[in-house]
């Protein structure tokens, strides 16, 4: 023989290192084996047509668990061009995958059926290999049980790691192992008894005596899959008699028979030995028991034939079949089916085999796989204790027994092959792709929890995982997939399980019995859960926040006009820049019932460093929410931030902004005239709503009850609970990362919280609170580009007590500041008032702080009690702190924390010492009709009211720009800086008393939830009255608003913005002398004296000028409008018998007051248009400079109309005051005015004539007219 080559040598020693590291020594008693070495190296000789292959390395157990990283195969036997092959094959089902890399691997081994577990050995079903390293599970397609404990040359295999890498792979052994020393002899076949001998045994009604010692011989017609309950491992064959259809269940359940699974194959004959009878306690079904000296033996390795799968399954399917269906097969059941059964109805599944290719894996948590793209497979009812190893895409796998379901879930786009006990799985091939293995969980498997714990049928069971798999995504990356999947069974439940249980429980109300396995293996008949089925239709989701915005936008442009949101009898007398201002900002509100199906709200409570405003986010997106109290206080719940909230009860609100260029109304239906289109989304829920599914702080539960409750605790006295706690643990970072990283700050997990060593706080109340916008605060940038204007905000706070320092954040629950006046005196409460300067990442507290509640500032790892006092701003002699008149300013810090403690008004009796520190510290809410008074004297206001109307108007010329010209500049700008927003705000939504108030479209960036309907605090407001003697407000830089009530139609659920109105109230005219300024709306039945002046005119749509014969008729400069407005008003007297008024009619009140039909008055307004303007007076109305042209027949006409007695008639006419009198037509403080009834004449002194405006014009019926005699008669008596 040849001296062996220096690499052949160094082979040799490497593969001599190896057998003795990991192969341990074959020796017996009175047995000489050989070497170990050698017998390896013959193998491999063997294997690989007598060279050694010295291109291949050794590789132990554990240097492949914790050395190969991806997915790898060995083919020791093959060539280039055969892998080439093989891989090629294998990308053809898959192109997007890639083949398995070849690796250069030797991989020698002992098959076992246990592993090593806690100094013992584990028999769990399950093969592996293993050495003197470690031990590995692996898959095989074809298995003899002389293999077990045999060491094995394994020349084609892949490993396929973990995707985690946190637990070690498993092996697929693509070829049958060579083995190194000759397999043991297998013993003799011994008689046996027939199962149609057997089954008398079973059936008897005898009791069951414990016989042991039978052998049973038979087919292979069912086997069952692996289970393991209470810690126990067993399965279910069942054999059938080779002359008849009589077949007896055997229950394998000894530890080292369990490997027989991988043996048995249906339609072969085998014998077992050892067999005794046995029958289970609950249900009484009987069986054959395998034991401890059982023996499998192969009666017979022909195949015997099954009857068509046609007349096996036809009517009730109860036995499954081993015939196999094919594609064309498969799709004439699913359009069969689509034919028998309605959608609604109850459907019965079908029981099929098939075959086909794991194309991806949908989620192997909850059991989905799809094969062939097209055909969904659930293995969720049965038990996958191999944890699924092998089903990796591109895997081939034959299904018998399987049931068949068509759209179980309308919303799920696959048909469904659900796996019973009774069906069986089974691998035809491995994959050949490089697709990492994702085994399920072994244990806290919340799907599986939550399926046997309600035993929901398929069609449930796809929507939970539907509702799970969204939860998961959207959130796992705050809290961690573990924590928000954590089941019942792991102490408390985690946040998922919350929000399925009260959904469920919804779906599935008569919770059915707990499903009987045994029942479903063994019984003669086949009932488990996927027999029937009732499609369903999702009764509600829950979407990502960017998918909820997208809903609720696409929703609000759905059949979208804008003529929708104008009167089409206002609209065409609106100049250009009205028209587009009025269509420049609008809204609408949706219910979750708006949307189908319903959507469920959730998201984690983050507060914006930048818009300082209140949101939910999960990982797609953020919306800005509005979170109020039913009982009216404000949201100041700081413990809330980073807490995973639900909502079911909630509005989406959708404002919409539009950049049109209308010339006129006619335009409105030609959208090309919009030019941008821009939404802003927002959502608005109360407190009271909301479910706490995670809290990022424990103790978060004192204030909200978590479960299905969650509604607010309260105290003894009807006050709510507030005193929640700052995080101790790891919570969600607060501020607003850039927006550029979106995706990834939306998964920022966690700032600590303040809970470190030693921290100093202190107690204060809020007493005045200032709005949010840019200040001249002049700080340097951190990019040192100079200065520039700061988002801030500043309160005014008295201190209550001194600093204190805790040793830990828990101390801290209690109020001592508030405890009598303590040990520290009178001193220890005296009044120290300090401006409190927001700005960076401490506008995080703008929603939280409001007036009159107690918090508590916390410094963080620090223990210097004067930390409030150096950071004042400006610095302050120690000599004027005290004082009241000088309060320190006072910068607050990022790091530092702010924690609400309670309200003023919670103050419990031994607590009110600070009442008499407090005394006139409260600033006065007043009502409207005080602020409306002549005799109110303040400048500053504060009062509650309801909106009743929300109108965007130009801004005041008059009004100083003051930091408004830093804010025409800020990017993202939804409305111009050259409007502002009126608020018609009343007292209650019956009131008839009106307070206006306009706020600059400068401020509203900040303004959340100003609909009509809301309860708005607004707070320092500037009162104003107008050069008519109106009184009205104006937002200025020191005000503040906050939403006490969402409007009415979020409680009914309604999507209509806007609130019916209410009918006007039917006043006389003598009665409203003390009430003008406070009446909105009214009716009167009143007479038509006369008409004292007309004027009906067409102005240019873009300059107001007279537009005559088509055109503007300005020419310095030209105007290039050829679009003309039409617009009319009259000013007439009406008397009702009580007294007289002066109304202002405009448009087509117009016509309506000179009793003119559509087309007379359409004709009328043709006329008009040739000459520009018509206009004429009565006699009574001097002065206006008013003449008519006596050659015009228009103004001729509608002078004989005005004068005509068909004028003066009975109407019934709508009106509001007029706010804004002509100042020429301002009548004397009294008149004496004669009067004459008959021949008698009277002398009466009047009030002076109120002026009105017109609203509505009816003509009075005779039964209305008669009434109003009627009541008026009665009132006189």
């Amino acid at each position: 023989m040849a001296e062996p080559s220096a690499a052949e040598q160094r082979w040799l020693q490497a593969a001599r290192d190896f057998v003795h590291r990991a192969l341990p020594a074959l020796e017996e008693p009175g047995e000489s084996e050989p070497p170990p070495l050698d017998a390896v190296l013959r193998s491999l000789r063997k294997a690989s047509g007598g060279d050694l292959p010295l291109g291949y390395s050794f590789i132990s157990v554990s240097e492949l668990q914790h050395q190969q990283c991806t997915p790898c195969c060995s083919h020791l036997t093959w060539s280039t061009n055969e892998f080439k092959e093989w891989a090629r094959q294998g990308q053809g089902s898959l192109p997007m995958h890639s083949a398995l890399p070849r690796t250069y691997l030797i991989l020698v081994g002992y098959l076992t059926e246990g592993r090593q577990e806690n100094k013992g050995e584990l028999v769990d079903g399950c093969l592996y290999v293993k050495d003197n390293t470690g031990t590995i599970p692996c898959e095989l397609l074809h298995f003899a049980l002389e293999w077990l404990e045999s060491l094995f040359l394994f020349p084609s295999w892949s490993y396929i790691p973990q995707t985690d890498q946190s637990t070690t792979g498993y092996l697929e052994i693509l070829m049958d192992p060579v083995p190194i020393n000759p397999p043991k002899e297998v013993a003799d076949s011994i008689p046996v008894t027939s199962p149609a001998s057997a089954e008398p045994l079973l059936t008897s009604r005898t009791p069951c005596k414990r016989k042991s010692n039978l052998t049973v011989a038979g087919e292979l017609t069912r086997l069952g899959s692996l289970l393991h309950i209470h810690h126990k491992t067993f399965f279910f064959l069942f054999l059938e008699c080779f002359t008849s259809a009589i077949c007896v269940p055997v229950l394998v359940q000894k530890p080292n028979q369990l490997a027989w699974h991988h043996v048995l194959q249906l339609g072969h004959r085998y014998t077992i030995t050892g067999l005794s009878m046995s029958s289970l306690k609950k249900t009484g079904h009987r069986m054959f028991v395998t034991g401890a000296s059982s023996c499998l033996l192969p009666d017979c390795t022909v195949k015997v034939g099954k009857q068509p799968l046609g007349s096996a399954w036809q009517g009730e399917s109860t036995e499954s079949s081993s015939s196999l269906e094919s594609d064309e097969q498969l799709s004439d059941s699913l359009e069969l089916g689509s034919e028998e059964e309605m959608p609604t109805s109850t459907k019965k599944s079908k029981i099929i085999s098939y075959v086909g290719t794991v194309t991806k894996i949908l989620n192997v948590q909850a059991g989905l796989f799809l094969l062939d793209d097209k055909v969904c497979l659930c293995l969720a009812y049965l038990q996958l204790v191999n944890s699924a190893r092998g089903l990796r895409p591109g895997a081939c796998v034959e299904l018998i027994g399987v049931h068949i379901l068509q759209k179980p879930l309308l919303s799920f786009p696959y048909v469904v092959l659900g796996a019973c006990l009774r069906s069986t799985i089974k691998l035809k091939s491995f994959s050949r792709l490089s697709t990492p293995y994702q085994p399920p969980a072994p244990s806290g498997n919340l799907y599986l929890e939550v399926l046997f714990r309600y035993n929901l049928g398929m069609p449930a069971y796809l929507w939970l995982v539907s509702l799970l798999e969204t939860f998961e995504e959207r959130f796992s990356c705050f809290f961690g997939r573990l924590r928000l999947l954590l089941g019942s069974r792991h102490r408390r439940p985690g946040a998922a399980e919350k929000f399925l249980d009260p959904l469920l429980q919804a779906v599935v109300p008569a919770r059915e019995q707990a499903r009987d396995i045994y029942g479903e293996i063994l019984g003669k008949t086949h009932q488990c859960p996927l027999q029937k089925y009732l499609p369903l239709n999702p009764p509600c989701q829950a979407p990502s926040l960017s998918a909820l915005c997208h809903l609720a936008e696409q929703k609000s442009w759905e059949g979208f006009s804008p003529s929708q949101l104008l009167s089409p009898l206002e609209a065409q007398h609106m100049g250009t820049q009205e028209l587009n201002r009025a269509l420049a900002w609008s809204y609408c509100t949706f219910s979750p019932g708006c949307f189908q199906p319903r959507l469920i709200l959730l998201g984690v409570l983050r507060v914006s460093s930048r818009s300082s405003s209140l949101q939910l986010q999960d990982r797609s997106s953020r919306v800005a929410c509005v979170i109020c109290h039913k009982d009216g206080s404000p949201f100041a719940h700081t413990a809330l931030q980073g807490s995973l909230l639900q909502v079911e009860n909630y509005q989406v609100v959708v404002e919409r902004f539009l950049q049109t260029d209308f010339p006129s109304w006619e335009h409105l239906a030609n959208l090309e005239y919009v030019r941008e289109k821009k939404t802003s989304v927002y959502v608005q829920f109360y407190l009271e709503d909301v479910q706490v599914l995670h809290a990022a702080e424990e103790k978060v539960q004192k204030g909200l009850r978590s479960g299905n409750s969650s509604s607010l605790s309260k105290k003894d006295d009807g006050s709510l609970t507030s005193e929640l706690e700052i995080p101790e643990a790891k919570v969600l970072k607060l501020e607003d990362p850039k927006p550029e990283s979106l995706r990834d700050e939306n998964c920022q997990g966690g700032q600590s919280g303040p809970g470190g060593a030693g921290c100093v706080s202190r107690l204060f109340v809020v007493t005045q609170k200032e709005g949010l916008m840019l200040r001249n605060y002049q700080l340097s940038t951190e990019d040192g580009e100079g200065q520039k204007l700061q988002h801030s905000f500043q309160a005014t706070v008295l201190w209550l007590g001194r600093p204190r320092l805790w040793s830990h954040l828990g101390e801290t629950e209690t109020l001592p500041e508030l405890e009598g006046t303590s040990c520290e005196g009178e001193e220890g409460m005296t009044r120290q008032e300090a401006l409190l300067l927001f700005m960076g990442k401490s506008l995080r507290w703008f929603p939280f702080l409001h007036r009159a509640g107690l918090y508590r500032f916390i410094v963080p790892c620090c223990s210097d009690l004067e930390v409030f006092d150096k950071l004042c701003l400006p610095s302050v002699p120690p000599k004027f702190l005290s004082r009241s008149s000088c309060p320190m300013c006072l910068l607050v810090q990022d790091t530092w924390h702010l924690k609400h403690e309670t309200w003023i008004s919670s103050l419990t009796e031994h607590q009110l010492a600070a009442r008499s520190v407090l005394t006139g510290m409260d600033q006065r809410i007043s009502s409207i009709p005080e602020v409306l008074s002549n005799s109110f004297r303040g400048s500053l206001v504060s009062f509650a009211g309801e909106i009743v109307e929300r109108t965007l108007c130009a801004s005041s010329k008059n009004e100083k720009p003051c930091v408004t010209a830093g804010l025409q500049k800020q990017k993202g700008r939804l409305l111009a800086s050259d409007h502002s927003v009126k608020l018609s705000v009343s007292v209650a939504s019956d009131s008839h008393v009106l307070m206006d108030i306009y706020i600059a479209s400068t401020y509203l960036q900040h303004l959340w939830g100003l609909l009509p309907g809301a309860k708005i605090l607004f707070q320092n407001l500037e009162r104003k009255i107008s050069r008519f003697h109106n009184v009205y407000c104006t937002y200025i830089a020191s005000s503040c608003v906050s939403i006490i009530s969402l409007p009415a139609s979020y409680l009914h659920l309604s999507s209509r913005p806007a609130r019916e109105a209410s009918p006007p109230s039917f006043v006389f005219l003598s009665s409203l002398q003390p009430h003008l300024q406070s009446l909105p709306r009214a009716q009167i039945l009143c007479h038509l004296s006369c008409v004292l002046v007309l004027s009906i005119q067409w102005v240019c749509s873009l300059c107001s000028s007279i537009f005559k014969e088509g055109r503007c008729t300005r020419h310095s400069p030209a105007c290039p409008s050829h679009t003309g407005v039409r617009q009319a008003s009259a000013r007439v007297l009406v008397e009702d018998g009580t007294g007289e008024a002066l109304v202002l009619c405009r448009n087509q009140h117009v016509a309506a007051i000179l009793g003119l039909s559509i087309p007379e008055w359409e004709a009328l307004l043709k006329c008009v248009q040739r000459r520009g303007s018509v206009s004429i007076q009565h006699g009574e109305a001097t002065g206006t400079g008013c003449a008519e042209e006596p050659e015009d027949l228009v103004a001729c006409y509608l002078r004989s109309l005005c004068r005509s007695p068909l004028i003066c008639r009975p109407i019934l006419l709508d009106f509001s005051l007029d706010r804004k009198p002509s100042r020429i037509l301002q009548p004397a403080p009294l008149q004496l005015r004669n009067f004459r009834c008959s021949e008698v004449e009277f002398v009466s002194q009047m009030r002076p004539r109120p002026s009105l405006l017109c609203l509505n014009v009816e003509e009075v019926k005779h039964n209305i007219l008669s009434s109003q005699r009627m009541s008026r008669a009665s009132s006189r008596c």
